[in-house]
């Protein structure tokens, strides 16, 4: 069989196993597709069927959360764990606590941490997790008792050597915070089965900071290419979570001009731009009131507001989506283009439309996916486990250099992938190949498991 049969013929089959599951099967062509190269010029990857193992999670567990609110009624969510692949290292990856968890968004979050935890050079096999519960407008009692209901399940799948989950989507240091507890009084053991801990309790610095830093080093990396640097560029962000305000703080700090944002409300549209007084109140609206970005534009004069709008209509050199999946589709990226958008660097997981991505490569536009680009996160804590293990604590200096070669290193692996297989330029390409060799190689020296 021909590769490009062999791929095809794979990818039928994920679809006739679990029609429903359209992101998972989005993530997994977007691999496949990429593969192709690799796969021609060394066919013991076929030989040993490989990708048809790798597309199929090792273990996915599936359980009910009862808990009960402050009025005394009792609840009933989902929980998930999809630990997809431990070839090079324990599981890991995030816990997700939101509305639209399925089945489906956890499999291709997994898939996609799987490439992205083999491309920080560390030891990390690839999870992900969570529940269709949403913590936002409950109160920090009834979160509580979910992160504690959840966990009294979840505890017997994880371990620092097995499993450790990390914060994502819906789950920050206070939801981490509630797990660990649970976990610590359920096994007895003081151990580094999460990261995104406090600093009081094992946590390490920058780690909420990592993924928007790591975004930003690694667009500075692209722009290297090109002579030029984050200086003095127009960039604007989806979103104004962890990722996203971080994000800001680190394009700032870099010389860079932040003009626009968005959150579930609409878009703010700045054309002063962020500077340090207004990302203080920012984080403080976001992080502490979890308010509206409708009080910024009544704080800051000079900015507009535009009710259910994202930030794509905003001219801009770099681009930085960093909210959820499908975020910025054909439409939004013709907008950019015309607009004059150099660089897209990816926050999130796969917010690009497959539709998006296409025209940001046909144009010549830099594209970093996310499995790459928002590596920073899994990074950390990565060096968080490092800390825990020889029970000692970095300084923000020491994290973030280490932090910063990381994303360095990540950048030249997708470089040099992409030219061996005669695509320089396409970061998509380079990371996916990148990604599947470390594991892929490591699969095979394991035998069939």
């Amino acid at each position: 069989m021909q590769t490009k049969e062999y791929l095809q013929a794979l990818m039928q089959n994920i679809i006739k196993k679990d029609p429903a599951e359209k992101l998972f099967h989005q993530a997994a062509s977007e691999v496949l597709t990429s593969l192709e190269p690799i796969l021609e010029a060394d066919p013991k990857y076929i030989k040993y069927a490989v990708l048809d193992r790798m597309v199929e999670p090792e273990r996915v567990i599936y359980f009910r959360v009862p808990w009960n609110d402050d009025k005394g009624l009792t609840h009933v969510n989902r929980g998930f764990r999809i630990q997809f692949n431990s070839a090079i290292g324990p599981f890991k990856g995030g816990i997700r606590f939101h509305e639209s968890v399925t089945l489906s968004s956890l499999k291709f979050l997994a898939f996609e941490q799987t490439f992205k935890n083999s491309l920080t050079g560390l030891p990390l096999g690839g999870a992900k997790g969570g529940s269709d519960f949403d913590p936002r407008g409950k109160s920090e009692g009834e979160v509580m008792r979910f992160c504690q209901a959840f966990m009294d399940e979840l505890y017997r799948h994880i371990g620092e050597r097995t499993d450790v989950p990390a914060g994502d989507l819906g789950v920050g240091a206070r939801e981490i915070g509630f797990m660990f507890g649970h976990y610590k009084k359920i096994t007895n053991k003081f151990v580094g089965v999460f990261t995104g801990k406090g600093p009081s309790f094992g946590g390490s610095l920058i780690r909420p900071e990592a993924t928007g830093y790591g975004v930003v080093f690694f667009a500075e990396e692209m722009l290297k290419c090109k002579s030029e640097g984050i200086r003095g560029k127009t960039c604007i962000i989806s979103g104004t979570g962890n990722v996203g305000i971080h994000t800001a703080e680190k394009i700032l700090q870099m010389g860079g001009k932040v003009v626009g944002f968005n959150d579930y409300d609409g878009a703010v549209y700045d054309k002063e731009g962020l500077d340090q007084e207004k990302l203080a109140f920012l984080k403080d609206l976001v992080f502490v009131k979890r308010g509206s970005l409708k009080e910024y534009v009544k704080k800051f004069k000079s900015a507009e507001f535009h009710p259910g709008k994202k930030s794509w209509f905003i001219p801009c050199y770099a681009a930085f989506p960093t909210a959820c999946e499908n975020e910025l589709t054909l439409e939004d990226a013709k907008t950019l283009v015309n607009n004059g958008v150099k660089i897209v660097c990816e926050g999130a997981n796969m917010p690009c439309t497959p539709e998006a991505v296409d025209l940001f490569q046909s144009k010549g536009v830099l594209y970093a996916p996310g499995k790459a680009a928002n590596a920073g996160g899994v990074a950390v804590s990565g060096l968080e486990m490092t800390q825990n293990t020889i029970r000692l604590s970095w300084t923000r200096e020491e994290v973030e250099t280490q932090l910063k070669k990381i994303m360095r290193n990540i950048h030249s692996a997708c470089v040099e992938e992409a030219c061996l297989y005669n695509k320089p330029g396409d970061y998509l390409l380079g990371a996916n190949i990148a990604g599947f060799k470390k594991v892929a190689d490591a699969m095979i020296a394991q035998g069939v498991i």
